[in-house]
């Protein structure tokens, strides 16, 4: 219920008479703003060091360099590859029209060697970060002088280190402006920022934080926009006001989070002229001085709005100060849906900032209106004028104050809700409503942290519940319409049978008869399809064919295409290594050369393998999906106790599919040969269902396990028991859903760097890589690959474009359309490729050593290169990214919202659940 001023009660104030106060003048920016947006980047630099090695090295001289170079209206772009990337710099001086773009992750830390900073010296000492009778000795961190359209942007961090302790001596920042503050002389600090006469800044989204003096200064600057700022350094670090615009006009201050140890805004009016047309828009306050006006405010302040602002915290909430000493107009201001509470002043309008202070520069407030203004938490209301000549003109219009607020009223003429008082020299309190007609409990809102990115997130026990064999495989089709049909592998003959059945025998070492005994495998696979087909037609109700494979090296391909009949193909032997099919092929190797090498092998198979072949052996090169050793298309099929193994590069280099006009080496005793590593695939399963391996070992290098499926979006599924897979990057790869159970999954370590999955599952997929109770191991010293090598990272597949950063390409973009494509500087993205995910589960495994600990999962490629997507752990981050990207995911992809895109475990992309790890 809304309480209304009782005029009655004004009878007891002393010396009240009506009074008119005059019109206010329409109070805020003149300039028409909206939401800024980051311009095109220039020169992206990445970090060179980690967050704990901020103070050993400085980036200043590349960034000013980037930063001197970059053409108007662009920007460079300081990028991190993961969140321990930062960098650290001196002084900078931002150019005219030129910006800096700080990315998400990134943190520019302020070095805090004062020796950097130091503007000259006095009897030829180094004043910067000394205590003197003098102050302002110290350069900016960040200027911006006589520029026009320049600004700072992005989702990063800038860190003044205010509260590190200075180089070469035993205080902070901080704690040198404290003692300057005991010692009664003057701190010389660095200010953050600061920009002189200037036109058109922009700030936007950046996070300021650990300031040693104030945030960011403003003088004589004609325009000026801060959208999405976040101002954040403790309440007791002195003067680290937040943003202070001093003899300057056309200022929007909007959307913004400002806590800090001195005034939350300062608006000033300093010697260098008045400062007016100002936007204080949907802000949020917490520690803090206030939103204030002055103390400076001998050149005037004018046509002023605050509206729709939060105060939390701070010492005083709606604050005018000055004195005689530094005094002017302060004119034309206006406050309006303001919500305050816990401040010790929340209206502190005074003119006598300073008791001692002595001259002739009085202050004088008029035309200030506050309009749905709710203080909600005692405190002190001060509207005090400096005396009878030059008292304080003042609106209240629907302001309510807590109860138990002592007041302090003096030389004002107020008018509360239409009824007129002047105050002489002193006054008994108001009564004022204790309740306001504006909505505070929408308007606290808690500070935006900034929260770091789980990089290693887990499930709890009940989403890892999804996870288990029967929950994983118990769908196939496409994703949206999977039809039912629960598989448990563990309960097929293959694992519970000792002896399974023989139609077929492989034996490199016995005679052939053509009909059931053969000497390579692809030659039975041949007699089973041809004899599946017959046997189906038939109705015999066999269901399944059987291949028997003798210990042996087989150095063939094997391809098998549908079949009427599922096969099985299998060895006696339980150690896989005994038998084994083996061949070289990489992406690399000519199409020309493919067909010298195996022709023969498939001259006379079936038109259906012969289709397999047929399809590789005119490409200029094979490419990675040309690579497959053993590459399998039919559903149902599997295999038990074999080794696929891919074999190139695994004894020698192969010079002649390298360098097939040029030679690649020398002979021997002279200069080595280069080891050029390609995509190798070792087993392929193409677009099968229900495919089933028991221990089983796929051996190669990079690409080493390709899982693909049959169309984008549809869930083919395999299923890995007992088994062992080998690589070095990317090596176990694809789309399907493919379920690892108490395997073992090693890292080769002839690479610095090794990524065991590259998982590319369509967003709508409910799985993709499941492991459960595995083991991630490495054939390397722990001590020299601890922590180089990753879980995986999701293959941005097919794109030619990437829209999550910007590229050192002058114009770059890349926008969604039907096709992918680039032609510099411009590229197009689809739908489908930005659906490609990717997704990997592990479960109740032991991870080793050489697995990064806090960042398992790693990005796509490094920022600043087409290929670059950053590592996307769930719904949310496919949701947002979007967004940031300036993709909006409802009118140009046609989704309603995250939780209808994908839900339970489709929602979940990258996650962990019960792990140990070396």
């Amino acid at each position: 219920m809304k309480t209304m001023l009782n005029h009655a009660s004004l009878a007891c104030v002393g010396l009240v008479v009506l009074t008119a106060v005059s019109a206010t003048t329409f109070a805020q920016d003149s300039r028409q703003v909206s939401e800024p947006r980051v311009p095109a980047v220039c020169t992206i630099l990445t970090a060179s060091q980690t967050q704990a090695e901020h103070s050993k090295a400085l980036d200043t001289q590349r960034i000013q360099a980037a930063l001197d170079s970059c053409p108007q209206g662009q920007a460079v772009q300081l990028a991190a590859n993961n969140e321990k990337d930062s960098f650290q710099s001196g002084p900078l001086r931002i150019p005219s029209g030129v910006s800096l773009l700080v990315d998400r992750d990134a943190i520019l830390y302020a070095s805090n060697d004062a020796a950097l900073y130091n503007k000259g010296t006095q009897g030829g000492n180094q004043t910067c970060g000394v205590n003197a009778e003098k102050g302002r000795s110290c350069k900016p961190f960040i200027t911006i002088e006589n520029a026009r359209g320049s600004g700072i942007y992005g989702t990063g961090v800038i860190d003044g280190q205010g509260g590190q302790t200075v180089v070469g001596k035993t205080e902070s920042w901080w704690q040198m402006a404290r003692r300057a503050q005991k010692e009664k002389n003057e701190h010389n600090v660095p200010r953050f920022i600061e920009v002189i006469r200037s036109e058109d800044i922009t700030f936007y989204q950046i996070t300021l934080r650990n300031s040693p003096n104030f945030h960011l200064t403003l003088n004589r600057v004609d325009g000026f926009t801060a959208w999405g700022v976040k101002i954040d350094t403790p309440s007791d670090a002195r003067n680290t006001d937040g943003i202070d615009p001093m003899s300057s006009r056309n200022i929007t201050i909007a959307h913004s989070y400002i806590r800090t140890g001195d005034d939350n805004i300062a608006i000033k009016g300093g010697n260098n002229g008045p400062t007016e047309n100002v936007s204080i828009l949907h802000n949020h306050f917490y520690s803090g001085h206030g939103m204030s006006i002055g103390s400076e405010t001998n050149s005037g302040v004018r046509r002023v709005l605050v509206k729709d602002l939060s105060l939390d915290g701070t010492t005083s909430g709606l604050r005018i100060k000055s004195d005689a000493s530094r005094g002017g107009v302060v004119e034309q201001v206006r406050y309006e849906d303001v919500c305050i509470r816990n401040s010790k002043r929340p209206i502190d309008l005074d003119t006598r900032y300073d008791k001692n202070a002595v001259g002739d520069k009085i202050p004088q407030y008029r035309d200030i209106v506050l309009e749905r203004v709710s203080s909600l938490t005692p405190g002190q209301i001060i509207v005090r004028g400096y005396d009878a000549a030059h008292p304080l003109a003042i609106q209240f219009k629907q302001v309510a104050v807590a109860a138990q607020s002592p007041q302090i009223l003096q030389f004002a003429n107020v008018e509360i809700d239409q009824q007129s008082n002047k105050i002489a020299e002193a006054a008994t309190e108001l009564r004022w409503p204790t309740q306001g007609t504006v909505d505070c409990q929408t308007k606290f809102v808690a500070f935006p942290a900034i929260t770091p990115v789980n990089f290693r997130p887990q499930l709890n026990a009940e989403q890892a519940k999804y996870y288990s064999i029967e929950q994983a495989l118990r769908t196939t089709g496409a994703a949206g319409k999977e039809v039912l049909d629960p598989w448990n592998p563990l309960k097929d003959d293959l694992v519970s049978i000792a002896t399974l059945p023989v139609d077929y025998v492989v034996d490199a070492n016995s005679a052939a008869d053509g009909k059931s005994r053969f000497t390579t495998v692809q030659a039975a696979i041949n007699q089973a399809l041809l004899d599946g087909r017959k046997l189906l037609a038939e109705k015999a109700g066999k269901s399944r064919l059987y291949i028997l494979v003798q210990p042996g090296v087989y150095n063939e391909l094997m391809y098998v295409p549908e079949t009427a009949l599922p096969i099985t193909l299998y060895s006696n032997e339980t150690d896989a290594l005994k038998t084994k099919i083996s061949a070289s092929v990489h992406a690399a190797l000519l199409g020309s050369v493919y067909t010298e090498r195996f022709a023969a092998q498939f001259a006379k198979t079936d038109s259906a393998i012969q289709a397999m072949f047929q399809s590789l052996k005119d490409r200029p090169v094979v490419g990675t999906s040309g690579t497959g050793i053993a590459w399998i298309k039919a559903d149902g099929f599997q295999a038990k106790n074999i080794t696929f193994e891919n074999a190139y590069n695994k004894d020698k280099v192969d010079l002649k599919a390298e360098c097939p006009n040029t030679s690649c080496g020398t002979t021997a005793g002279t200069a080595p040969v280069v080891v050029v590593q390609h995509q190798a695939v070792a087993l392929m399963v193409d677009g099968a269902d229900k495919v089933q391996f028991e221990n089983i070992r796929v051996h190669g290098f990079q690409d080493t396990l390709f899982l693909k499926s049959r169309a984008i979006a549809h869930t083919s599924r395999s299923f890995f028991h007992r088994s062992y897979v080998e690589g070095n990057v990317d090596f176990i790869f694809g789309d399907t859903t493919a379920y690892f159970y108490r395997s073992e999954i090693k890292s080769l370590g002839d690479r610095t760097t090794s990524y065991v999955t590259a998982p590319n599952t369509n967003v709508k997929t409910p799985y993709g890589f499941v492991f459960n109770e595995c083991n991630f191991t490495h054939d390397g010293s722990v001590n020299a690959l601890a922590g180089k090598f990753y879980l995986g990272r999701q293959w941005f597949h097919t794109q030619k474009c990437t829209p999550y950063a910007g590229i050192n390409i002058p114009g770059y973009s890349c926008t969604v359309a039907e096709t992918d494509a680039y032609q510099a500087p411009r590229g197009t993205i689809s739908r489908n490729v930005l659906e490609t995910v990717g997704k990997s589960v592990i479960l109740n495994s032991k991870i080793g050593a050489h697995i990064q600990r806090q960042h398992p999962w790693a990005d796509w490629n490094r920022k600043s290169v087409l290929a670059f997507r950053p590592a996307q752990f769930a719904i949310a981050d496919y949701w947002r990214n979007l967004i940031e990207t300036g993709i909006d995911p409802v009118k140009q992809l046609g989704y309603t919202s995250p939780e209808q895109l994908a839900t339970r475990s489709a929602a979940i992309f990258l996650a962990e659940f019960n792990n140990t790890q070396e």
